[in-house]
This record gives C-alpha cells, structure tokens and sequence, in this order.
C-alpha cells in the first residue's frame, strides 16, 4: 500500500509583531556596512554582525536584499563593516535612509579611507573591517553574508553604540564595566562561597 502524501499549509503561530518585540529584547552592536567603490557607494546601519571565526578571521552580517547596497555586494564581493562609537548616532541614523539621502550623499560629514578591497572605511570607528564575501546564503527577505577581514583599523576609544528596546544606547567600557564589577562581584563571591 503506497502512503498518501499531502502538503499541509500551517499557518504561523508567532506573527511578525510578536517576533519583532521579541527580538528587541536582543541588543545589538550598531555598525554601518558600507559597499561599492569610487563615486558608486552606499552603506547601510545594522545590528546584524557577529564574528564567525577567529582563524581565518570571518564575520557573519545579515542584509536586507532590497537594501541599495545589496547589488553593489553582490557585484563587487567586498563590504566594510564600520563598529560605531557611542557619539556617532547621527552617522547611525544617516545610513538608515529615513532622511532620504540616498548612495554618496550618506557619507558626507565623515571621514572616510580604503584599504585593499576600496570599500569606505570610517575614520574614526571604533573598528573597521575590510572583507571580501566568501559565501551568501540567501534566505527571505534577506542574505547572510559570510565574510573574510582582510584588514582592521581598530582605534582607542571605548564607548561603542548599541541598539535595544527601539532605542540607541551607550556601552562604555570603562564606566559600564566599573558598575557591572560593583553589582555582580559581591553576588559572586557569595556565590563562590556557597560552593566551597
């Protein structure tokens, strides 16, 4: 006797409200992804970036496919990934497109170099990495890029820029450390005590 096969449609239980506001609980480092070469640029902000491996160094970015710098990736197989530093909100909210500035225009008010893939590089991000898109899976909405540091220009600040709850935050090493020692080091050591 043969099975009978059908396809069942099942609706999603977890609408796309429910996910987002789940998700927002997540906080997320802030970077500016920027692609293309010469006068053809654009970039975009995301909270989508997470290493991969440290050997080779690789890093993983989610990308809207209908972002404008998605065809300038999957052109020319290089991006940059700009780490934003707690006082640049203003260069974060420029490469949302909310403005209407579009390309070139979003990367006025900044300095910015290259390096051996001629991506833009922000000068004064907290990091800056040069990579070259090693592999694309493309999923929905979106494609997850998988992709090779060439190089990185780290600098010596230490307030980087998060987004959580809809909201950018600031995260500063040196103060947020010295009150996360004070909040969590008395617990463990009570903690630590319990053990012995």
């Amino acid at each position: 006797m043969n099975p009978v096969v059908r396809n069942v449609a099942i609706e999603p239980v977890v609408s796309a409200g429910e996910f987002r506001g789940a998700m927002r609980h997540l906080t997320g480092g802030v970077s500016v992804i920027t692609a293309g070469r010469g006068a053809e640029i654009s970039g975009m902000t995301v909270s989508s970036v997470s290493s991969l491996s440290v050997d080779p160094p690789s890093l993983i970015v989610g990308i809207n496919r209908a972002a404008s710098s998605w065809p300038l990736i999957a052109r020319h197989r290089v991006f940059g990934v700009n780490i934003l530093t707690a006082d640049q909100v203003e260069i974060a909210e420029r490469f949302t497109g909310k403005d209407g500035l579009k390309g070139a225009a979003r990367f006025t008010g900044a300095e910015w170099t290259t390096r051996a893939s001629g991506v833009p590089l922000l000068v004064d991000a907290l990091a800056a990495l040069d990579c070259e898109v090693e592999e694309v899976i493309e999923r929905y909405s979106h494609a997850i890029v998988i992709g090779r540091v060439l190089d990185v220009v780290s600098s010596q600040r230490t307030a980087a820029l998060a987004y959580w709850h809809g909201e950018y935050v600031a995260i500063d090493k040196e103060e947020d450390a010295a009150r996360l020692a004070e909040v969590s080091l008395p617990s463990r050591h009570v903690h630590a005590r319990g053990l012995r």
